[in-house]
């Protein structure tokens, strides 16, 4: 009887250790960044057929290490504040499930490995990981409580994951390395800030600063559509023969501009009706663009 009870108890530990640590580095962001990663690592390599599986696997591990590590810090360092609010009150650290040394050690550790299997992809992919844990903890986070720039200064950390997989694949940091970070940045803006926009009275009880006017006003509505302009332009620079080795034919760019157009409409609908159900549309929409961009782009090189 003893026995059983015990194996009930490992099964719960266990159980609830795996759901504490996908919550303490946010599994569903972490997984999503990695894809990033992935999707820049295969417009990087110059040949499917002679891919370097273990490299990416590294890539694949090493980065979803690194935004683990950036995760956990964050929730250390904003314990309180996250106990304030209703989407992260039941988080491991502010719920008292997890202890801040715990997880500070998780994170320290995270790093540690990240760091490590990046370093051994190259030492340029390990140096913009560790570039990007140390933006996103030690600027971006404390900036949240003082200023809405924190979003400005929070993407480019934001932006470095597609950017990273092609440097991991090429060890260089050009032209193309820089159009991947582009891209990404300025999705940044209407990704974040349509978050902002519907949770707007909850990131208001922790004296968060998200919205670049700090209301859910027609000013931020008009920045979100002129961000997402710059994105579809940003998107469509490797269709104009000047991105190096980065480009795509004219069905693609004809693709991702229709692409940015779907993502416009909803970022201009937003600014008609200034509501929380299109900010969060937008924001759905929005992670549909990117995970979609990446594919045009990836499936476009396979095809060509």
């Amino acid at each position: 009887m003893n026995l059983i009870l015990n194996s009930t108890s490992n099964t719960i530990s266990i159980k609830s250790i795996y759901t504490d640590f996908k919550a303490i580095t946010k599994a569903g962001l972490a997984i999503s960044v990695v894809f990033s990663s992935i999707a820049g690592f295969l417009l990087g390599v110059t040949d499917f057929q002679a891919l370097h599986w273990i490299l990416l696997l590294k890539l694949a591990v090493g980065g979803y290490c690194m935004v683990g590590a950036s995760n956990a810090y964050n929730q250390v360092i904003e314990k309180d504040l996250d106990a304030l609010m209703d989407r992260t009150k039941n988080r491991p650290v502010p719920a008292g499930k997890m202890s801040p040394n715990v997880a500070l050690i998780i994170a320290s550790i995270l790093t540690i490995i990240g760091l490590v299997l990046l370093y051994t992809i190259n030492p340029k992919t390990a140096m913009f990981g560790a570039i990007s844990i140390f933006l996103y903890t030690s600027v971006y986070t404390p900036l949240k409580t003082m200023t809405s720039l924190s979003v400005f200064v929070g993407a480019f950390p934001g932006a470095i994951p597609f950017m990273l997989g092609w440097v991991a694949a090429t060890g260089n940091f050009g032209i193309e390395a820089g159009t991947l970070f582009l891209i990404q940045f300025f999705w940044q803006f209407p990704h974040f800030w349509a978050i902002g926009w519907f949770l707007f009275e909850d990131y208001e009880k922790a004296g968060f600063f998200m919205l670049p006017t700090g209301k859910k006003d027609k000013g931020t509505a008009l920045q979100i559509i002129l961000y997402t302009v710059w994105l579809i332009i940003a998107s469509l620079l490797p269709a104009l023969g000047y991105t190096g080795q980065l480009f795509i034919t004219p069905i693609a760019a004809v693709l991702v501009f229709l692409l940015g157009i779907w993502m416009l409409f909803y970022a201009v609908k937003l600014y008609k009706l200034r509501t929380a159900k299109a900010a969060r549309t937008l924001m759905l929409v929005s992670v549909s663009y990117i995970t979609l961009l990446q594919l045009i782009y990836i499936f476009d090189k396979i095809l060509r």
